[in-house]
């Protein structure tokens, strides 16, 4: 199949670690289909990513109230929606939807190919996220693809002297303790000559502004709340990144950078970030087990192969 003129919708909700875990079937309809249009709807601020990356040429916001009729069965269906979703040659939704109520809508007003991807992986398959999400692209003879999820926004070059930290995540369950985090940074400050950048958002504030505080200023950045077009560009901008299980570690491997993720009980096989330089510290019991120490040895290894890779 393959539409020179036609339009290919994807839909995906759920949160930053999802969307980007989906980037390789973004990628791979993109390689596929080169002069096809392609758009995402989904959380603009989200989906913006792929639009900044190159990958999609429009995105739409999944938020708006008129969609909600096609959530319902019998719903009153937004005649502007329905023309927009009539606009579309192939549609491939990755919303929660068991009952095929929106997909049932959509069928009521377009006559594009639906194609429907798991919104999240059976994790008893034990099968990574980003096989899972490209596996419905077989329907449209896409049987090879890369897996690694990537973001290129431009030639910014990396800084070899700013190290990303990212000390949170949606979950209390999947962070190192702080304690750890701050015994971790006394030992950059001390051993090293690496400036730090703390990302987080509105959940982390607290621990950022804790962090910071003990740190040296002319070292110290914090980035907390920003754009993720924003963040992506200043991790960007970093050697290297740690962080736990999180959207935002997806999001620097994505980015290209080397990174340590502190890793708690979810499933590596499926849930960890994909990127070529990506290392997984999982403890054999608790996060809280770690040690800084240990941690920062682990950093210590792979700052020295950045340098030996240059």
């Amino acid at each position: 199949m393959n539409p020179p003129r036609g339009k290919i919708l994807v839909i995906r909700g759920g949160a930053i670690g999802d969307f980007i875990l989906t980037l390789p079937a973004i990628a791979a309809l993109r390689r596929q289909f080169p002069e096809t249009h392609l758009e995402v709807l989904g959380y603009p601020h989200i989906v913006q990513l792929a639009l900044i990356g190159g990958l999609v040429d429009a995105v739409r916001s999944i938020e708006a109230r008129s969609l909600a009729g096609f959530f319902a069965r019998s719903g009153a269906l937004s005649p502007e929606l329905a023309a927009y979703f009539a606009g579309f040659n192939v549609i491939v939704s990755y919303l929660y939807d068991p009952d095929r109520v929106f997909q049932t809508n959509v069928a009521s007003c377009s006559r594009a190919q639906f194609i429907v991807g798991p919104h999240r992986p059976n994790e008893r398959q034990r099968i990574h996220a980003t096989e899972v999400f490209l596996k419905p692209l077989e329907r449209l003879a896409i049987f090879e693809a890369d897996y690694l999820p990537r973001l290129v926004f431009d030639n910014q070059p990396q800084a070899d002297h700013c190290l990303a930290l990212h000390p949170g995540s949606g979950s209390e369950a999947k962070n190192w303790p702080e304690a750890g985090w701050a015994e971790l940074l006394q030992h950059l400050v001390n051993k090293t000559n690496l400036d730090l950048l703390l990302v987080g958002g509105e959940a982390e504030g607290g621990r950022l502004q804790r962090l910071a505080a003990a740190l040296p200023p002319a070292r110290t950045w914090v980035a907390q709340s920003l754009p993720l077009t924003e963040l992506a560009r200043q991790l960007r901008s970093c050697v290297a990144f740690v962080g736990h299980d999180s959207g935002i570690s997806h999001l620097a491997a994505a980015l290209g950078l080397p990174g340590l993720v502190l890793w708690g009980k979810s499933a590596q096989q499926i849930w960890r970030p994909q990127g070529e330089h990506i290392v997984i510290l999982k403890p054999t019991n608790s996060l809280a087990t770690l040690g800084a120490s240990q941690v920062f040895a682990e950093l210590m290894s792979i700052l020295d192969a950045i340098q030996s890779r240059r």
